[in-house]
């Protein structure tokens, strides 16, 4: 539990007085447009999510990153381009998530601009598969300030992990989470807060008690179960767990297979958040993984004239029309809630 503490006194202690304004009245604007149905967008986002790059290393069966499968540019974020968005942003913006396609540290510049990140007292997160964990960069990893670290481990014997994780070596992965876990107490350092997010699939579901075991084993601090988006659930998918509750997909009387959640005419991600992919196009959230609601180019226009701009406020009012008419909505379990 102290660790849960300690991660939670390191966020809140990036709070500003400015930064508690601004999301004052992103919270307040979010509940004003659910009272009114029309949109009313007060504040800045207080957290974006950025894309170090579109590579991968794997090739994981749900992703279109491993599929290779984009139909949009591929490439790394350029530091250049990161530092001029985040001097826009940095006095609003609370939470960077540096992630959205791709593994991170693919980009040989990502610990830069994490450590540029954390100078400007912005609580920072990634998310990576872990097998670009030498000592070497777990040590700049610390170095960094990276404020949360989410290793991927779906599974805790090489063939139930490979099951899902194409092309990828368990041991590795552990190996790299030695590594950091390391570096935080030879260097007495409270970060990164590390988890383990294994992904629920059917292949893996009998392993989650062994999931706990083992990050308890290596020294990690947390251990989250997230449930996995399948593109084709309708009629069934092999990896959709038989334990309901890890299941986001319920089968219906027919046999079919309908998602769980409500599909609410409004969504929180909308108002607080976005993503910047590594080229500088402005997407509504990490649902739209090939970019193709693009609501704006950071290469031509700053990021307040866009947020304010028709094209987002035009996205949000259709939104508040019917999610279901938005493809990359249907799918989605998280939308509708506060604080997802």
């Amino acid at each position: 539990m102290s660790f849960y503490y300690k991660d939670a006194i390191n966020f809140v202690s990036k709070m500003t007085p400015r930064r508690a304004w601004n999301a004052a009245k992103v919270v307040s604007s979010f509940y004003i447009t659910k009272w009114r149905k029309q949109p009313v967008q007060w504040g800045m986002p207080f957290t974006i999510s950025l894309e170090p790059t579109t590579a991968c290393n794997l090739r994981c069966p749900e992703c279109p990153s491993g599929l290779r499968a984009f139909t949009r540019p591929t490439g790394n974020l350029k530091e250049d381009f990161f530092r001029t968005t985040i001097d826009e942003l940095h006095k609003e913006l609370l939470y960077l998530i540096f992630y959205f396609q791709g593994e991170p540290y693919i980009n040989p510049k990502f610990l830069d601009m994490v450590k540029y990140a954390n100078d400007r007292g912005i609580y920072t997160i990634t998310s990576t598969n872990g097998h670009f964990l030498n000592d070497a960069n777990a040590k700049k990893t610390i170095e960094s300030g990276l404020d949360r670290m989410i290793i991927s481990v779906d599974g805790t014997t090489q063939d139930t992990y490979e099951n899902y994780r194409k092309e990828g070596n368990l041991e590795t992965v552990l190996q790299g989470a030695r590594n950091v876990v390391k570096w935080k107490k030879k260097l007495k350092s409270a970060t990164p807060h590390l988890i383990f997010q294994f992904l629920v699939v059917r292949p893996n579901e009998h392993q989650i008690d062994e999931v706990y075991k083992l990050a308890d084993e290596i020294g990690i601090d947390e251990v989250k179960l997230k449930t996995a988006q399948v593109y084709d659930y309708e009629h069934g998918n092999d990896l959709i767990p038989t334990i309901e509750k890890y299941a986001r997909y319920a089968q219906q009387a027919d046999g079919t297979y309908t998602i769980k959640n409500e599909l609410l005419n409004h969504c929180w991600k909308l108002w607080h958040s976005c993503v910047i992919t590594w080229d500088g196009m402005v997407v509504p959230c990490c649902f739209d993984k090939d970019a193709e609601y693009r609501l704006g180019d950071l290469k031509r226009t700053s990021f307040r004239e866009l947020w304010w701009g028709k094209d987002y406020q035009n996205f949000r009012t259709q939104l508040l029309k019917g999610r279901d008419q938005i493809d990359i909505c249907t799918n989605c379990t998280e939308g509708c809630k506060v604080w997802a």
